[in-house]
């Protein structure tokens, strides 16, 4: 009797494994739950879902990831082809900013790429985010205003600015999680070369000098600069982070000759650079 009472208890307790693994997997169906959907464009009786990693557009960089909903059947459509053109509404004239094309994930219903935002929109002056896309050869477009705010922690994450080569440039620090550690750093580059068009930049280098203003402006250790990585077109370093709080990440941008663009060294008199990011952890 004792040996039945066993078989059955084991006999319902692997169905109530069954039963919550089922349902684990059914939430872990949704590829994109572990970001926020920070937009959703409604037209042409689609949903346009755009997600994020961040709780919202934000000054800097941005990956972002589409996806489409047909409305009247409630699924995501797959092999969609998208592209985007960011454009901000100013008083006075109109601009775009850096961005990626949108490429295919692993999920056919997924894409993704990324924008880098230079400014913030406020009550009079906007971003719109416009969509064309595809579905099965047929065209469609979506408008809508966006709202697009500095970071949370009012750390400066991106640099516009005005090169010695009489050249406009977008300097943006890539998203990653400080640690009291030598760390991977990375930034991306881009120039103006009209109010829509802002390639990328290659070969030039950004050169590294962390400080902690609180601290006596004292650095850090084995601090590599930052140079151009063909296979990610990136600009990726080494930041030596010694002790937690707050770091200004002090740069000079020196183009493929060596002439100085943007930015100054640190010395007893001069404790900052025009050009640099901020971090505090």
């Amino acid at each position: 009797m004792k040996t039945i009472k066993l078989v059955v208890a084991i006999f319902f307790l692997a169905i109530s494994f069954t039963s919550c693994t089922n349902e684990d997997d059914e939430v872990n169906l949704d590829p994109l739950s572990k970001l926020t959907k920070v937009q959703t464009l409604k037209a042409n009786g689609h949903s346009i879902e755009v997600y994020s990693a961040q709780k919202q557009f934000t000054i800097g960089y941005n990956e972002l990831f589409i996806r489409i909903k047909d409305d009247t059947s409630d699924t995501y459509i797959a092999n969609a082809q998208i592209s985007w053109s960011p454009i901000m509404k100013m008083t006075s004239m109109m601009h775009s900013c850096p961005k990626s094309a949108i490429s295919a994930t692993e999920n056919a219903t997924v894409n993704k790429g990324y924008i880098v935002f230079q400014m913030p929109g406020n009550t009079d002056e906007y971003w719109d985010l416009k969509l064309d896309y595809t579905i099965n050869n047929r065209a469609y477009t979506a408008t809508k205003r966006i709202d697009v705010k500095s970071p949370v922690d009012g750390k400066k994450t991106i640099n516009t600015f005005m090169g010695a080569d009489n050249t406009r440039y977008i300097l943006a620090m890539m998203p990653f999680n400080p640690e009291v550690k030598l760390n991977d750093f990375s930034a991306m580059l881009f120039k103006m070369e009209n109010m829509m068009s802002f390639p990328a930049v290659e070969n030039y280098k950004v050169a590294l000098d962390p400080r902690m203003p609180s601290m006596g402006n004292h650095s850090s250790p084995n601090n590599k600069d930052l140079s151009y990585m063909a296979g990610d077109k990136m600009y990726s370093g080494k930041l030596s982070l010694t002790m937690t709080g707050y770091w200004k990440l002090n740069l000079k941008l020196l183009n493929a000759t060596g002439e100085v663009l943007k930015g100054e060294a640190i010395t007893e008199t001069n404790e900052s650079s025009s050009l640099y990011f901020e971090i505090e952890f």
